[in-house]
This record gives C-alpha cells, sequence and structure tokens, in this order.
C-alpha cells in the first residue's frame, strides 16, 4: 500500500460510478470536480457517484472542489482572431470599443507600464506593451496564433488588484458547503486574506470544509508563509505557475513550497502535467516518472492528476502507475534522516512530543503500526508530520475527520464506534484495524490518543501494544460489522449491568431478548439462527449476529474484547485486559 495519496480529476473519461468506482480500486483517494470545466448539474452528479461508490467500495473517498479563482480573462471574440507577430493590438474593459479586444479587468492600464510582457491562452501568446492609450493598452505581437473567446491573460510578476473571491466562487463555495464536500481549493491565492474571505464564505454557510491554497503566481510565492498559517493545506499548481513565473523555476519553487509545508504539518499537493502524455499514451515517459518520484522525495503528500483521468484514454492505467510509483519511490526513501529533519522543527509542546515519540519508537521496534485515536484528524496529522516508515493508522468516530485524512501522506483512515472511556477507545481502535485485516496477532503496535476523549489537538498519551487474539468462525445475518466487550448471559441476572458496548453470547435467539439490546454492540449464539427472529432484531437495532458458534459460551469470556463480521461470519477475540 503507496503512503503517498492520489488526487484524480473527475470528468467525461470517468463519469459513470462503475469508472470512478474502478479509479478508487486503483488507488484514488480524492475525487477533484474542477468547477472551470461543465455546469452546476454535472458537478451534483458527480459528487453523487462518489458518495455511491464509498458504500460499494467500503473506502472514504474524499472530494476535493476547485474553484475558478478571480482571472483576467479576454472576452467574446466571435470566431477568434488571428495574431500576427508585429501586429499592433489594442485591449480594453469596455466591450463597445470597435477593434479592441474586450478585457474583463478594469483596472489594466493602471497595473501594466511600457515594455510589460502579456501572456495569453495559458502562455500561447505574447503581447509586449507599446503604449497606455486612456482606457486602453497598446501592444505587439510577439508571439502570434489563432486567440478564441475567453482565453486567460495573464501579467508575469505584476501585483494585480484583483478581488480575493469572485460572484462566481462564493456561489461554488456555498454549494460546496451545501453538498458536504470535503476540501475547497482557492485557485490563484496571493495572500492570507484571500483565504480569510474564503473561509467566512464557508462558515457562514454553516461548513467547516478544508482549504487547500494554489500557489499559481509570485505574489503567492512571495507571502507563501503567511498563507501557510492561513490554509489547511496547499497545492503546487505548476501549470499556471510556469506561466506566470519562468518556468525554470518551478522546479525550485515546488521544493520550497513543499519543504515549507512539511516543516508546518500542512498536506501539500503536487499537480498539473505529472503524467501528461497518459492523456493519449498507455505509459508515461521516463521523465513523467522522475518527476514523480522527484516530488515523493521532496515530501509532498499527494500527487494530483488532471487530463489524465478527467478525459485521458488512460485514467485506470495513469492511477495505477502513481500507485506502483509511489512505493517503488517510498520504499527508496531514508526514513531515519526523514525523522531526524523532523526533530529539528519539533514545537516544544505535549502534542509533538508525543507525535514525535511515537514514530521514533514505532522505529526502534519495528513495529507493524502506529495506530492513533483522533476526533478531528489532527493527532494522525501531527504523527504524519514526521512521515515515518510505519504505517499510521487513523482511527475515528467521526467519517468527515476520516475523508479529510485522505490527503495526508501515510495515513490509512478507519471508522470505529465512539468511547467514553480510555480503554474503550484503545479496544475500539485496534478492533477496527483488526477487522480491517490490517492487524494480525502478535503484531506489536504504538498507540497514541488524547485526554479528555472527543477533544480535538489533546494529544498526551502513548502506549505499545502486543495484538493478541483468536479467531472463530460461525453464520452472519446482515452485512454489518461492530467490536465490543464480551457479556456471557447464561440466566437472567447476566442481562444485568453491562459492560459499554456489549456482545452478547448466548445459547439461542429468542424474541424476548428484545429490552436488553437496546445499548448492545452485537450477538453471539451457539445455535442456527432462527432468520425471522434474528432479522427482526437487525430491523430494530442494526446488530451484527452471528450464529452456529460452536462452544461459543465455553471459549469466550466476560471482559474479552471482540469484533463482529456478520458478513463473512467472522468473530476475532482478544485479552481481557487492554494494559
Amino acid at each position: 500500500m503507496n503512503k503517498t495519496k492520489i488526487v484524480a480529476t473527475l470528468g467525461p473519461s470517468s463519469q459513470t460510478e462503475q469508472q470512478i468506482l474502478a479509479l478508487v480500486e486503483a488507488g484514488m483517494n480524492v475525487a477533484r470536480i474542477n468547477l472551470s470545466h461543465g455546469d452546476r448539474q454535472g458537478h451534483a452528479a458527480f459528487i453523487e457517484s462518489v458518495r455511491n461508490t464509498r458504500q460499494k467500495s467500503g473506502k472514504h473517498t474524499a472530494i476535493l472542489l476547485d474553484t475558478r479563482g478571480p482571472e483576467i480573462r479576454v472576452g467574446e471574440l466571435g470566431s477568434g482572431i488571428d495574431l500576427e507577430p508585429g501586429q499592433i493590438i489594442r485591449l480594453g474593459f469596455s466591450p463597445q470599443a470597435p477593434g479592441t479586444i474586450p478585457v474583463n479587468y478594469h483596472a489594466l492600464t493602471e497595473d501594466v507600464s511600457v515594455g510589460t510582457t502579456l501572456l495569453l491562452d495559458d502562455g500561447k501568446f505574447r503581447l509586449r506593451v507599446s503604449e497606455i492609450d486612456g482606457e486602453e493598452v497598446v501592444a505587439e505581437v510577439t508571439v502570434g496564433g489563432h486567440l478564441s473567446s475567453r482565453k486567460r491573460l495573464s501579467l508575469p510578476d505584476i501585483e494585480v488588484n484583483l478581488p480575493s473571491i469572485t460572484d462566481q466562487d462564493e456561489s461554488d463555495i456555498i454549494f460546496g458547503v451545501q453538498q458536504e464536500v470535503d476540501f475547497i481549493a482557492v485557485s490563484f491565492v496571493r495572500k492570507k486574506q484571500d483565504v480569510h474571505a474564503v473561509r467566512e464564505v464557508i462558515e457562514r454557510a454553516g461548513g467547516n470544509q478544508s482549504i487547500i491554497a494554489k500557489i499559481e503566481n509570485r505574489q503567492g510565492v512571495d507571502n507563501l508563509d503567511e498563507i501557510i498559517r492561513a490554509a489547511d493545506g496547499l497545492m503546487v499548481a505548476r501549470g499556471d505557475l510556469g506561466v506566470e513565473m519562468p518556468a525554470e523555476e518551478v522546479p525550485v519553487i515546488q521544493k520550497h513550497i513543499i519543504n515549507a509545508s512539511n516543516r508546518a504539518g500542512k498536506p501539500v499537493i503536487t499537480a498539473t502535467q505529472m503524467l501528461e502524455s497518459m492523456i493519449h499514451s498507455a505509459s508515461p515517459t521516463r521523465a513523467e516518472a522522475s518527476d514523480v518520484t522527484n516530488a515523493i522525495f521532496d515530501g509532498t503528500d499527494a500527487v494530483m492528476l488532471s487530463g489524465e483521468t478527467a478525459v485521458g484514454s488512460y485514467p485506470l492505467e495513469a492511477v495505477r502507475f502513481l500507485a506502483t510509483c509511489a512505493q517503488i519511490s517510498e520504499a527508496a526513501l531514508d526514513y531515519d534522516s526523514i525523522l531526524a529533519e523532523g526533530l529539528k522543527h519539533r514545537k516544544p509542546i505535549v502534542t509533538d512530543a508525543i507525535s514525535y515519540a511515537s514514530c521514533a519508537t514505532a522505529a526502534d521496534l519495528s513495529a507493524t503500526a502506529i495506530v492513533t485515536a483522533t476526533t478531528s484528524g489532527s493527532t494522525a496529522l501531527r504523527v504524519a508530520r514526521y512521515r515515518p516508515k510505519t504505517p499510521i493508522i487513523a482511527v475515528s468516530a467521526h467519517l468527515s475527520s476520516l475523508r479529510k485524512l485522505q490527503l495526508i501522506r501515510g495515513v490509512i483512515p478507519l471508522p470505529c464506534d465512539p468511547a467514553t472511556t480510555m480503554d474503550e477507545q484503545i479496544n475500539n481502535v485496534i478492533g477496527a484495524a483488526i477487522g480491517a485485516g490490517l492487524l494480525v496477532s502478535g503484531d506489536l503496535v504504538v498507540i497514541t490518543a488524547g485526554m479528555p476523549l472527543q477533544t480535538s489537538g489533546t494529544t498526551n498519551m502513548m502506549k505499545v501494544r502486543t495484538i493478541s487474539f483468536g479467531k472463530m468462525q460461525g453464520a452472519g445475518l446482515g452485512n454489518n460489522q461492530s467490536s465490543g466487550i464480551i457479556r456471557v448471559v447464561r440466566d437472567e441476572k447476566d442481562w444485568l449491568n453491562p459492560p459499554p458496548h456489549p456482545v452478547f453470547v448466548v445459547p439461542r435467539i429468542l424474541a424476548d431478548m428484545q429490552p436488553h439490546l437496546k445499548q448492545a454492540a452485537g450477538i453471539i449464539c451457539e445455535q442456527s439462527l432462527d432468520e425471522a427472529t434474528s432479522i427482526d432484531l437487525i430491523t430494530s437495532h442494526s446488530l451484527p449476529i452471528i450464529g452456529r458458534v460452536v462452544d461459543g459460551m465455553k471459549l469466550l469470556s466476560n471482559g474479552q474484547f471482540v469484533t463482529l463480521n456478520s458478513e463473512s461470519g467472522l468473530i476475532t477475540y482478544g485479552e481481557s485486559d487492554p494494559s
């Protein structure tokens, strides 16, 4: 399993539930919806399809909504115009001026000066300003071609006075909140105020989506530190960055952004043209393979595919290649050096000390996993900051937190039942990992959590534990999974004062059990199930029920921690003492 996460853009090549499910199975962790293409109805359909695949795959695929951002674009040009090198053209805000290329930016004449270079259509066409004539810019074409409507106009290295967000962006963000997406990617972030403006819109709409700031221009690079502090994560948007700044600077800027994000403990996505050739080819170029590996060695949390999965002919192959390339690259990393580097930037606070100690202990003991019990995801995020070789299994009762962890390198998110005590929480997280097949008996794990429970940002506990459990097989009914504490019921008094989330072990299923099952986590039965009665219990209480468990009353003991999977009929049980 690769540690580096994969963000894939949805589009015509990946629009059906079957296609999206295939991307998830191939390794996609986050589905990106680019609002620069399509309409609201299509975007909502993508979101619904991703939600449906969560149910089918059992994976918590996150959704990232990518806004258009404040852009300067030319207006309507009909069938387009031909620009010839040496030709003199005029650009202006007024679309009525005859012979003038309309531009949607009223301050163009204020921001440019004679000699300024203007780029059109992502740098395909170049102009040089020769004169400012009232409300119009006069420019000479230096690189020409056929210019069509609504193409982007870039002003490299110029601080433009665009708003933080447009009316369209605000509408799109509110749509994202209503649709309960997980991430909002903000285009063309120039300063911290841009991030604050987006967060205000999210909060007014009643959301708590994480904000990914896209660094795409000189201002964003210059103000990187304040943007990192304001945002929840960053994206190295190399396409527009390479237009706004010299292309030869982009690799160094990429390393700078990734390093700064790593030090701040914020996730970072490396995007644009990762596997561009795979839009039309079934295999990438050697240079693209090197590009992916270099981004992983730089420390990126995620790599992103755009056209490769949105409109490409080989979307599945592209995702599979990223997953395989990531595994090979990650195996070659020097994790001891990475951990030592992380120590240099550790803050003198309890949460950072525990997070670092859990990574160092896991490395020293060759632990199978670091298991974190987390509410908001902050515990897992802090541990992941040190980039351990050991996998991080992040277990939470909050599904929204699990989806946000899909962007964090090295983290495997798993759901579990809520807990009221630390022992119960530890049992729940271990049970979830066992139930998912990530841990087996004999594995040594490092566990981190925080007290008080259900409080974000309180990581203050570390424990080392060797997993010990047995297995039993029965015949289940339904497709539920649950964990809890064994209570063997031999007579009526055994129903009284059960432990939290009890799993009752009984000789047979009877209808008169109903009053005792309000807080139950499951039922284990020695005899074959009476389907009518059992289905009624499942319907009433959503319980996993497993029957035909031979000698269950004898082999299972009160206080043991147990995980039931009613779909497979598998029961795993551990020691009574969780310490």
